[in-house]
C-alpha cells in the first residue's frame, strides 16, 4: 500500500473533493483536503516537503490555482501538480504548464485514468534528505565551481553570485553540479529527467525548463541572452563556464 504518500487535494466542489478524497484513500494514500487556494499555499509554506502530490482545481475561492502553482514553483518545490479542471481550453493547459504544472485532467474525468496519473505522477516525488551527489563515474571530480561572477561550492552548498549569498534548493544544486561534470556536452531533457531527478526520461513534465528558468535568472547577467546556460534546439541543453 502507499500509506506513506501524502497527498494534497484543492477542490471547492465539496462532493467532488469528497469523492477524490475517499478513493485516494482506498488505494492506501494519506489525503489531506482544502476547497480554497489560501489554505493551500499556507500549508505549503508550513512545510515545503509536506505532499508527495497535489491535486489542483484552478477555480478556487480566494487565489486561483494558476496563483497557487506558480508560488509552489518560485519557491523552488518540485512537488508533481497535476491540475483538474473544467477549462479545456488550449491556452488554459499551456497556461498550466508554462507555470509548473505537470499534467493537466479535464473535468469530467475517469477514475481510473485519475488513479493512474497519481500513481506516475508520484515518481516524481523527491525529497532532499540525501547529500548532493550523483552517480560515481570517472568524470565526477568538481567540487568547486566558478564562472561569471559565481562561485559554489558543492561541499558546504555555499553559492555566491556578485559578492552576494545565494541559496539554491536541492534539486538546483544537483542540476548545476551535472552541468558541472559534463560542461560542454550537450545533454538531453531526457537525461537530465534519469540522471538528477531519477525519473523515466520520457515522462511528460516542464520541470527541466523551469528549473533552467530559475538558472539562469540566478547566473546570467541578461537571462534572457544565456552565456552559460544555453539551449540547443531540438537537442537539450549546454553549459559553458568560460564565455
Amino acid at each position: 500500500m502507499n500509506q506513506r504518500k501524502h497527498i494534497l487535494v484543492v477542490e471547492d466542489e465539496q462532493h467532488l473533493g469528497t469523492g477524490i478524497k475517499y478513493n485516494l484513500e482506498a488505494e492506501g494514500y494519506r489525503v489531506t483536503l482544502v476547497v480554497d487556494g489560501p489554505t493551500a499555499v499556507r500549508l505549503f509554506e508550513a512545510d515545503h516537503y509536506a505532499f508527495d502530490l497535489i491535486l489542483l482545481d484552478l477555480m478556487l475561492p480566494g487565489m486561483s490555482g494558476y496563483k497557487i502553482c506558480e508560488i509552489i514553483r518560485e519557491a523552488g518545490s518540485t512537488v508533481p501538480i497535476l491540475i483538474l479542471s473544467a477549462r479545456s481550453l488550449s491556452e488554459d493547459r499551456t497556461r498550466g504548464f508554462d507555470l509548473g504544472a505537470n499534467q493537466y485532467l479535464t473535468k469530467p474525468f475517469d477514475l481510473d485514468e485519475l488513479l493512474s496519473r497519481v500513481k506516475n505522477l508520484l515518481r516524481l516525488s523527491a525529497k532532499p534528505d540525501s547529500p548532493i551527489k550523483l552517480k560515481p563515474t570517472a568524470s565526477n571530480k568538481v567540487m568547486v565551481l566558478e564562472f561569471g561572477e559565481a562561485f559554489v561550492n558543492f561541499e558546504t552548498y555555499e553559492v555566491c553570485v556578485a559578492g552576494k549569498d545565494i541559496k539554491l534548493t536541492h534539486k538546483e544544486l544537483l542540476l548545476l553540479r551535472y552541468f558541472a561534470e559534463n560542461e560542454g556536452r550537450v545533454i538531453s531533457r531526457q537525461e537530465l529527467l534519469s540522471e538528477v531527478w531519477e525519473m523515466p526520461g520520457d515522462m511528460q513534465t516542464r520541470s527541466v525548463d523551469q528549473f533552467m528558468l530559475r538558472l539562469r535568472k540566478t547566473f546570467e547577467k541578461d537571462p534572457t541572452s544565456p552565456q552559460h546556460f544555453l539551449t540547443i534546439r531540438d537537442a537539450g541543453y549546454r553549459f559553458i563556464s568560460n564565455t
